[in-house]
C-alpha cells in the first residue's frame, strides 16, 4: 500500500526483532507466532487483494463493472467463463490490458471434461472440422432440449463447450500447444482499455482465456487495493470452481467479497455454505469479509422470497456489519444510461447496439431494459404520487422503455440506481477501503503481538527479579549454596525414588517397549524348546531308561514311558526358563542403570559427592537378589510340569481319549516293538499336556512373578537409598565447600552475565515497541499501544499505559 507514514517504515524489521526474542526465550518458543506474520505481512504489503467470489450467475462481474462504472468483465446469465480476472490502478494515460490464453492441451482438457459430464464421445482432436461441428450440433440440441441455455444444470454445461470450441476457433493462431500464451493489447492493435476489455468480454474469448489482467484508473484501486474476479464455485469445469476455492485460501487473499444468490433462489446453495467455511479458515482474511445478496430485484416481485431472504439474513449473518442487498444488474446499467440521452434512445443505440441485434433483423429486447419497465410498474419502489408510470402493451419493451425515459429522465434513473443497492455497497465499501483498511490492518497486528509483548515482558520481569535476588558477594553465595545443600540432597533421593517407581510401574503396565521385547523373546524361546522337544522326543531311549531303571523286569508300561518323558521335558524347559529369566533381568538392569546415568539428579550427585551415593552398588545388589528369586521361580514352575493337567484324566476330554488310544496300540505286546511304534501317538498325548501348562506358564504366572519380584525388591531400596543420599550430608558439605569458592565466583558472573543479557533483551524489546507504537500513534490507533517494559499492569493481567507515552503523542 502507498503513503505508508514514515513512522512505519521499519515496521517489519521491529515485529521481526520482537519475534526473534521470543524465539531465544526457551519457555516461549511454543507460542504460535503465524497470526503475528499474517498480519504484518497484511499491514505492508504493497497490495490488498479483495476476491469476489460465489456461484456462477451470483452477478459477481456486473457487481465489479457497477463499482467501476465501466462494463470491464463479461457477464452471462448462467456459467460466463472459467477466467481470472484481475484489476488494478492505473494512471489515466497508462490503462492497459494484459491477457493470458489457455494452451491447446488445457482446452482439450475441458472439452473432454464436458463431454463426459454431457455423454459425447470423448473428444480426440479438436483440430477436426468434423468433430467441431458436431460439438456444436450436440450443443444446440441440449439447449433446445432443456429449453434455453441457463434453464439446467445441463444446458449450462453445452453453453460452455460450445463457448470453448468457439473461441478456440477465433483465436488458434493465438494459442500455443502446452504453454499460456501472453499478449499485451497493443498486439491486437487495440488503442485503449475500452476496446480490449470488449474484446475479453465476449463470451467465446473469455472461454479461451485464462487470466484477464486489467489496469486502469479509479479511485476505488488506489492506495494498491487490486480487484479479483473468480469462476462461479459450481461452475461445470471442476477446474475452474477450484481456482476459486484456492483463491480464497491463498494467503494473498486479504479481503473477500462474497456475492450470494439466496436473493434469487430462496435458500443458500452446498457451494456457498462451503465456500463461507473455506473462508474463515484464511487467517489473512479474518471479518473482512463483505456478503452480498445480488439479484434482490427478483424479491421485489415475490413476497415469499423476500420473507425467505429476511429470515436467512437475520438467522445466520446478524452479527455482521457488511451484509448488502443489491442488484448489479439495475445498479450498473443505471450508471450508465445516466449518459445518454433521447438521441441514442437512452442507450439503446450506444450502451445496448450490440445486444439488440436480432437474427432475423428484429430489434431484441435487453435483458436490463426488461427488468427496468417491471421495476417501473410492478417492484412498489416508486412512488406512485411522484411518478406516474405506465408500460403500454401495444408499445413494445423498447419503446415503453424510450418513452418513461423521455418522460421522468434522470430522476427515475437515481431512484433506481438508489434502489439497487450498487450505490451503498460502493459507498461502504469505498469507506472501508480509503478511511478503515489500514487502521484495521495495523489494529489486528497490534492485537496479535500483544499477547506475545505482555508475556515477553513478564518473563523478563521475572528474571531480573529472580537475578537481582542472588547474592552479588562470593562468602554470601558460599553461605547460601551450603544453606541448600541439604534440600538439594533430599530432592535427589525423592527423585531418584520417583524414577524407580516409575520405571517399575512401567514394567506392571505393559508400557515399557523394551523389556517387553525380551519378554516376548522369552516366551518364543519357550514355545520354540517345547516344540523341538517333542519333536526330538525318543520313546526308544525312555523305554531304555525305564528298564534300567527296573533290572527284574524286561518289559515296561506305557505310564513308565510318560513318567520318563514328563521328567524330561519338564527339566530341559526349566533350564531354557532359567536362562531365559537371566538374561531378561540382564537386559533390565543394564537399561535401568543406563538411564540414571543420563538424569538430572545422577549429575547433581556427583556434583555434590563426586559419587553416585551408592545407586549403582545397590541396584547390582537387587540385580543379584532378583536374578536367584526368578532362577528359584522359574525351577519351582517347571517342577509342577511333572505333574499332569488337572483335566488330563477327565471324561470326554480330548487327552483322555489320546491315552486310551495310545494304551491301546502298546498293550498289543510286551516287547519294546509296540511301544516304539505309538511313538508319534505318545508324542501327541505329551503335547496335549505341556502346552496348556507352558501357555499358562509364559503367558500368566510367570509374568506376574517377575512383576512381583521386581515391585518387592526395587522400590523399598529406592526408599532406602533415599535416606542413604541425605545421610552423606557431612561428604557432601566437606567436598562442596572444596570447589564452592570457585562455583560460587562463576554462578556469580554468570548471574552478572544473564542480568546484562537480560537488560540488552529489555533495551531492544523497548526500542522495537517504541517504535512501533510511533507507527500506531501515527494512523491514531490510541488504544493499541504496546507495553514495553517500566509499564504496569492492572489486577487483571491488562496493559496500562504510561503517563509519558500518552504524553508523548500529543
Amino acid at each position: 500500500m502507498s503513503d505508508m507514514p514514515l513512522q512505519c517504515k521499519n515496521l517489519k524489521e521491529q515485529v521481526e526483532s520482537i519475534l526473534q526474542l521470543l524465539q531465544q526465550e526457551p519457555t516461549l518458543r511454543s507460542q504460535d507466532i503465524t497470526p503475528v506474520q499474517t498480519s504484518l505481512s497484511k499491514a505492508i504489503s504493497p497490495k490488498f487483494e479483495i476476491v469476489f467470489a460465489g456461484a456462477f450467475s451470483a452477478g459477481k462481474s456486473m457487481l465489479i463493472n457497477a463499482l467501476l462504472e465501466r462494463e470491464l468483465l463479461y457477464s452471462a446469465e448462467g456459467h460466463a467463463t472459467g477466467t481470472e480476472c484481475k484489476i488494478e490502478y492505473a494512471e489515466v494515460d497508462k490503462e492497459r490490458v494484459i491477457l493470458t490464453f489457455l494452451s491447446e492441451a488445457e482446452i482439450r482438457e475441458q472439452a473432454v471434461s464436458l463431454c463426459q459430464q454431457l455423454g459425447f464421445k470423448t473428444v480426440t482432436n479438436i483440430n477436426q472440422t468434423d468433430v467441431i461441428n458436431l460439438l456444436r450440433q450436440g450443443c444446440e440440441a441440449i439447449i433446445q432440449q432443456e429449453g434455453g441455455e441457463s434453464k439446467s444444470e445441463r444446458a449450462k454445461q453445452a453453453k460452455a463447450l460450445m463457448l470453448l470450441v468457439e473461441g478456440y476457433i477465433a483465436n488458434r493462431d493465438r494459442i500455443n500447444t502446452v504453454n499460456n500464451a501472453t499478449y499485451s493489447m497493443e498486439q491486437f492493435n487495440f488503442s485503449n482499455l475500452k476496446e480490449a476489455a470488449g474484446y475479453a468480454r465476449r463470451g467465446s474469448n473469455s472461454a479461451v482465456l485464462k487470466r484477464i489482467e486489467y489496469y486502469c484508473n479509479h479511485p476505488l484501486l488506489q492506495d494498491g487495493n487490486v480487484i479479483i474476479d473468480t469462476p462461479g464455485i459450481d461452475a461445470p469445469v471442476e477446474k475452474d470452481a477450484q481456482l476459486t476455492y484456492a483463491k480464497i485460501q491463498h494467503p494473498d487473499t486479504s479481503a473477500v467479497v462474497c456475492v450470494l444468490k439466496p436473493a434469487a433462489a430462496g435458500e443458500m446453495t452446498k457451494e456457498e455454505t462451503e465456500l463461507l467455511e473455506l473462508m474463515r479458515e484464511n487467517g489473512g482474511v479474518r471479518d473482512r469479509v463483505f456478503y452480498v445478496f445480488n439479484r434482490i430485484d427478483e424479491t421485489w416481485y415475490n413476497t415469499q422470497l423476500r420473507q425467505r431472504l429476511d429470515d436467512l439474513i437475520s438467522g445466520q449473518f446478524g452479527n455482521s456489519r457488511k451484509v448488502y442487498k443489491t442488484s448489479g444488474l439495475l445498479g450498473f446499467y443505471g450508471s450508465q444510461i445516466k449518459q445518454t440521452s433521447q438521441q441514442d434512445r437512452f442507450g439503446l443505440d450506444s450502451v445496448f447496439a450490440e445486444s439488440i441485434k436480432g437474427l432475423d433483423g428484429k430489434e431484441e429486447t435487453p435483458q436490463f431494459v426488461y427488468a427496468f419497465n417491471n421495476y417501473c410498474v410492478n417492484s412498489g419502489k416508486l412512488s406512485s404520487t411522484k411518478f406516474r408510470v405506465s408500460v403500454n402493451g401495444f408499445e413494445t419493451p423498447n419503446q415503453n422503455y424510450v418513452r418513461i425515459l423521455g418522460d421522468w429522465g434522470n430522476e427515475i434513473i437515481e431512484q433506481l440506481i438508489k434502489d439497487s443497492g450498487t450505490e451503498e455497497f460502493r459507498t461502504a465499501i469505498t469507506r472501508y477501503l480509503t478511511q478503515e483498511k489500514r487502521p484495521q490492518l495495523f489494529k489486528n497486528l497490534a492485537d496479535d503481538l500483544e499477547d506475545i509483548c505482555i508475556k515477553l515482558k513478564k518473563h523478563y520481569q521475572s528474571v531480573q527479579r529472580d537475578l537481582d535476588s542472588q547474592p552479588q558477594e562470593i562468602e554470601t553465595m558460599k553461605a547460601q549454596e551450603l544453606q541448600r545443600l541439604n534440600q538439594q540432597l533430599q530432592q535427589i533421593g525423592r527423585d531418584f525414588n520417583e524414577d524407580i517407581t516409575e520405571q517399575v510401574n512401567q514394567i506392571i503396565n505393559n508400557s515399557c517397549d523394551a523389556f517387553e521385547a525380551d519378554f516376548k523373546q522369552l516366551q518364543s524361546r519357550m514355545i520354540r524348546r517345547l516344540d523341538e522337544l517333542l519333536d526330538s522326543f525318543s520313546v526308544a531311549s525312555a523305554y531304555q531308561r525305564a528298564t534300567i531303571s527296573h533290572p527284574r523286569n524286561a518289559t515296561a508300561p506305557l505310564i513308565a514311558i510318560l513318567v520318563e518323558a514328563f521328567y524330561y521335558l519338564a527339566n530341559q524347559l526349566e533350564d531354557i526358563l532359567v536362562e531365559s529369566s537371566q538374561q531378561v533381568v540382564a537386559n533390565y538392569f543394564q537399561r535401568l542403570i543406563e538411564k540414571i546415568r543420563k538424569s538430572e539428579y545422577y549429575r547433581q550427585l556427583y556434583r555434590l559427592l563426586d559419587n553416585d551415593g551408592g545407586i549403582e552398588q545397590e541396584i547390582r545388589t537387587v540385580e543379584k537378589v532378583v536374578t536367584q528369586a526368578l532362577v528359584s521361580a522359574a525351577s519351582v514352575e517347571c517342577d509342577r510340569f511333572v505333574r499332569e493337567s488337572p483335566r488330563f484324566y477327565d471324561e470326554g476330554t480330548f487327552s483322555i481319549y489320546q491315552f486310551r488310544q495310545t494304551l491301546s496300540q502298546t498293550s498289543q505286546g510286551y516287547d519294546a516293538e509296540s511301544i516304539v511304534e505309538a511313538e508319534p501317538a505318545i508324542r501327541q498325548l505329551l503335547k496335549l499336556d505341556f502346552e496348556p501348562k507352558v501357555s499358562h506358564t509364559i503367558r500368566k504366572s510367570f509374568r506376574q512373578t517377575i512383576n512381583q519380584t521386581l515391585k518387592t525388591q526395587l522400590i523399598p531400596m529406592a526408599n532406602q537409598q533415599a535416606d542413604e543420599i541425605l545421610q552423606q550430608y557431612p561428604q557432601a558439605r566437606a567436598y562442596l565447600e572444596k570447589t564452592l569458592e570457585q562455583e560460587a565466583e562463576e554462578k556469580i558472573a554468570k548471574n552478572r552475565r544473564l542480568l546484562g543479557v537480560v537488560e540488552e533483551n529489555i533495551a531492544t524489546y523497548n526500542s522495537a515497541a517504541s517504535s512501533i507504537n510511533s507507527c500506531l500513534q501515527a494512523i491514531k490507533l490510541y488504544d493499541h499501544l504496546l507495553p514495553v517494559i517500566g509499564d504496569s499492569f492492572a489486577p487483571d493481567g491488562k496493559f496500562i499505559n504510561n503517563e509519558f507515552l500518552v504524553l508523548n503523542m500529543v
